[in-house]
């Protein structure tokens, strides 16, 4: 009798499927990712698709975009743990990082180590390109993008009160706009409900080639000296929940890319490695505004 229940539970072991890879890799959850809101909605939807079935297919576990409303909001979830990984302006990444410690920065746009920042003017103000920063916009009215946009807001005010010192861009100019993203920085200019704006160049490429730009209607009038920006972080604890060297395989994967129909959308030509130190000069830029604590 003790025999025959001792078979009959090693017959019912034997069919019991094996815990091996496969259910292991069942039990992980969902890697999910987010980015910032820089410019319109449906090319974000484009882009961030094309890359969560990219990383699905590399990393060999279910990966999710969420979308966020602002840029505030990105770093939010990646500070409250809802996103693993996200695509951060330069200055975000170091207000994510500084808020996640053991985050890193881990690859950025081959574009992203000598970023630029465009001064766009609408042609009814009759200013002119420059090589010399622009100081007759003085006196108009100006937009930013997104406050905690680097190309947007950090480093144009940056060279705003290195060109009038001791003067706020409050000071500089009658009305100052927040925009929220590139996007409609430049549509406002282009509309004339704003003189000026500063804007972020890949989009403003993106957007001229896509004919979103009038060139009868707005215009460059300066470009910025370069600064680093756009990078992919990711949590730090992403290894204890995914397995060993799993950041290092995400990082492959990022810095694999090379198709260029996921490449087009972020205005970027390949992804290169990149580290935390490399965005020091942009703690020192947001320390020097009031922007960083």
């Amino acid at each position: 009798m003790r025999d025959g229940f001792r078979t009959l539970i090693l017959a019912v072991l034997a069919a019991l499927p094996a815990a091996g890879p496969a259910s292991a890799q069942a039990a992980k959850p969902a890697f999910v990712f987010t980015g910032i809101p820089d410019q319109d909605e449906s090319r974000l939807v484009e882009r961030f698709g094309k890359v969560a079935r990219y990383l699905e297919a590399k990393l060999g576990v279910p990966v999710t975009y969420i979308p966020v409303k602002n840029y505030p909001a990105a770093v939010t979830a990646f500070t409250n743990g809802q996103v693993q990984l996200a695509w951060f302006g330069g200055f975000t990444g170091v207000q994510a990082r500084k808020a996640v410690p053991g985050s890193q920065a881990i690859a950025q746009g081959a574009e992203d180590a000598a970023f630029k920042t465009y001064l766009i003017a609408n042609v009814k103000t009759g200013l002119q390109p420059s090589k010399d920063f622009p100081k007759d916009i003085a006196g108009k009215s100006f937009t930013f993008g997104s406050r905690a946009s680097t190309s947007g807001r950090l480093m144009p005010e940056y060279f705003i009160r290195q060109a009038f010192p001791g003067k706020t861009p409050e000071q500089v100019f009658p009305t100052v706009g927040f925009s929220g993203d590139h996007s409609r920085t430049i549509q406002l200019v282009q509309s004339g409900a704003f003189a000026v704006g500063a804007v972020d160049y890949s989009v403003w490429d993106l957007d001229a080639k896509a004919g979103k730009v009038d060139p009868k209607a707005v215009t460059v009038i300066w470009e910025s000296p370069t600064f680093p920006d756009y990078q992919w972080t990711v949590r730090g604890d992403v290894d204890a929940i995914y397995g060993d060297g799993f950041t290092a395989k995400l990082k492959a994967a990022l810095v694999g890319i090379a198709d260029p129909a996921i490449l087009e959308p972020f205005g970027r030509s390949k992804f290169i490695p990149v580290d935390n130190a490399a965005y020091a000069p942009l703690i020192a830029v947001g320390q020097s505004t009031g922007l960083l604590d």
